[in-house]
Parts: C-alpha cells; sequence; structure tokens
C-alpha cells in the first residue's frame, strides 16, 4: 500500500464532527448519503455537521510505518474520512518509524506550504520540534496520539486514553470476580519502554484497589507482536497454575497470546484485551474461549483527525459544541466491548 503518493478527494460528503467519528460524545445531524464500501473503516459512517462544502483545504498526513494492525487501521481512516470531502485533498507521506526520516517528511509538507498538518510521531518527544517549526510557520498542527512535549507544537491533540484503557479493563474484572474470595489477576503489558504502557498498567491497577479481594499475582511484557505475545503468555501460564482473569494490554499480541494459551490447554480464566481487533470482536461474539471482552483504542481517531485539520483549515467549530474554535485536545473514550454490544463495534475492528 503505497503512501508517499498525494491522495486527492474524490467525493463531497459532509463536515464530520470531529470526536462523533470516535465514539466521543458530540451530536451532530444525520447524513442521508450511504457508504459506497463495506468495508470503509468505522470513522466514515458515523454521520457528520456540516452538509455544505466550504473552502479548498489542503491536509498534511504523516505517520509511522504500518506495522501493526492498529497503526495500518489509522492509515486508512485518515484516507478513507479524506475522500469523503470535495473540499479537501490530502497529502500524504511514507510511513517511517525512523525520527529523522519523518522529521524529513514533516519538512517536505511545510515547504509545500499544506494548509494543515495532521501528526502521528513516531516519537513524540523527538518530533516536538518539527510541530514548533510548522506552527510557527502559520501552519496549525493536530497531534495525534502520541503527545509532542509541549501544547506549542500543535493546535489540537486527539488520542486514545491508555489509562481509562486499564482503568476499565480493572473494573470489568473486578465486577466479574467481585464475589470470589482469593481472585488472581495477571497481566500481560507491552512495550515497556513506553510510556503508554506505564499509564495502562497504572489504571488497571488503581482499578484493582477497589476490590480487596483481587490481587495481581504476575505481569510480564510483550512487545504487541503476535510472536511476542504467544511467548511471553507461554512463560505466564508455565510460572502460574491458577489464575481468576488476564488483562492483555494489546489485540495484536492477543493473537499469540490466545495460541499459547490454546497449546496450553487452559480454559480456567477469563481474559480482557485492548485496543478493538476485528479478530477478537469476532472471539467475544462467538463466545466459545477465554476471550470475553476488549477494551478500545479507537483507531477512527485519525478519521476524526482528519475532520478536525478540514475545520481548522475552514475556521470552523465543531458540530453540536457552541464554541466559534476546535479544542485544544480530545481525550477518547476507552470503551468496554463484550458479547452485549459487540455487534455495534463490529464495523470498527482493525485486521
Amino acid at each position: 500500500m503505497p503512501e508517499h503518493m498525494p491522495f486527492a478527494s474524490r467525493r463531497g460528503l459532509l463536515f464530520g464532527a470531529a470526536a462523533v467519528s470516535a465514539g466521543a460524545v458530540l451530536t451532530a445531524c444525520t447524513s442521508n448519503e450511504p457508504s459506497d464500501s463495506k468495508d470503509e473503516p468505522a470513522g466514515n459512517n458515523q454521520p457528520a455537521a456540516d452538509d455544505k462544502p466550504g473552502k479548498q483545504v489542503t491536509i498534511g498526513f504523516a505517520g509511522p510505518q504500518a506495522d501493526h494492525g492498529w497503526l495500518n487501521a489509522i492509515n486508512d481512516n485518515a484516507k478513507s474520512r479524506a475522500e469523503k470531502y470535495s473540499d479537501v485533498t490530502l497529502e500524504i507521506t511514507e510511513g517511517s518509524n525512523d525520527t529523522a526520516q519523518q522529521i524529513g517528511q514533516i519538512e517536505t509538507l511545510i515547504n509545500k506550504k499544506v494548509d494543515v498538518l495532521v501528526v502521528l510521531p513516531a516519537d513524540g518527544k523527538a518530533l516536538t520540534q518539527v510541530g514548533l517549526k510548522a506552527m510557527r510557520a502559520g501552519i496549525p498542527v493536530v497531534n495525534l496520539d502520541r503527545i509532542f512535549n509541549t501544547p506549542q507544537a500543535y493546535r489540537c491533540w486527539i488520542g486514545g486514553d491508555n489509562y481509562g484503557m486499564g482503568l476499565n479493563a480493572g473494573h470489568y474484572i473486578g465486577e466479574k470476580l467481585k464475589g470470589k474470595s482469593g481472585a488472581r489477576v495477571i497481566e500481560l503489558a507491552g512495550l515497556d519502554n513506553l510510556e503508554l504502557t506505564k499509564q495502562r498498567t497504572q489504571g488497571f491497577d488503581d482499578a484493582l484497589k477497589n476490590y480487596p479481594n483481587i490481587k495481581k499475582v504476575a505481569r510480564q511484557a510483550a512487545e504487541f507482536t503476535v510472536e511476542s505475545g504467544q511467548a511471553k503468555m507461554a512463560q505466564l501460564l508455565q510460572a502460574q497454575s491458577k489464575f481468576d482473569a488476564l488483562w492483555n494490554h494489546d489485540d495484536d499480541q492477543g493473537v499469540g497470546a490466545l495460541r499459547a494459551i490454546e497449546q496450553a490447554g487452559r480454559d480456567d480464566f477469563l481474559m480482557v484485551g485492548g485496543a478493538g481487533a476485528l479478530s477478537a470482536f469476532q472471539a467475544i461474539k462467538q463466545d466459545d474461549g477465554v476471550l470475553k471482552a476488549t477494551v478500545l483504542y479507537p483507531p477512527t481517531m485519525a478519521a476524526s483527525a482528519i475532520d478536525l485539520a478540514r475545520a481548522l483549515g475552514q475556521s470552523k467549530g465543531i458540530g453540536g459544541l457552541a464554541e466559534f474554535e476546535i479544542p485544544s485536545s480530545l481525550t477518547l473514550y476507552s470503551a468496554v466491548v463484550d458479547k452485549t454490544n459487540v455487534d455495534q463495534y463490529m464495523s470498527t475492528g482493525f485486521k
């Protein structure tokens, strides 16, 4: 999937209320235009708030390399959302996990004088200076998910709630085990050198403080890959012969974790995942294994970032809010998806 070509929009749809597409609580008018494809990322199926095409806006989009299902879904959501607007042209870079290369790509977009930038930095701290450079050049920046070191480097930040993921996973597990004396839980985390992993663990631990009958007996960090998930889960299963629940931070590594669980023949606990992969939703719906729920980290945030960038380029606010300007930050909610609501979220699952 080449990402270095400018991506021009083909269809005029509507102005999307930024947080609506990501499942937050803004209201919007209803769109009557049907979706062109059943496979479109979920953010594109939400109603939009401004049905009049406006000033032409060129949005520069720079993200990391799509070497993970969630990151690939980020790119897909951004591209597909931009396609909905006849007044948006998307200039998209070839994603990179090399900070120097990504800085160079963003500087190219600045030199092209795009109207607005949407940046999901490979490393927020390392890319802060190029965010500042864009802002000083008069190009507003929508900072997507991984945050720059200073608010001066962006006009608006939109991203997921890592602490909230852990909090909601912990409360879900706590409610399931609250009647069980001496309950034991374990945690399969992501990359421990990432701040987001620490935030997810902190939220989980804080939630468990509400359930004195539950003790976290083990934690293992994996690397957000299927292979690491399988290897680290196998170690946990070998070390822990008895536990009641597992929280896995990431549904991609969860594919590997579930393989290890199946190979070990274990079905004596419940599992909660994280992020919202289609495979996790399908397993939750099937309800014949340990995976009972997942807490969302919605990649639809990239579709919302395009909406925000378009609003900035056209000097608009967000439909459903009274203010003339878009907010300076939007934190998305980490909803819990289980068998009671999985059908609602199935279309948002990423592969």
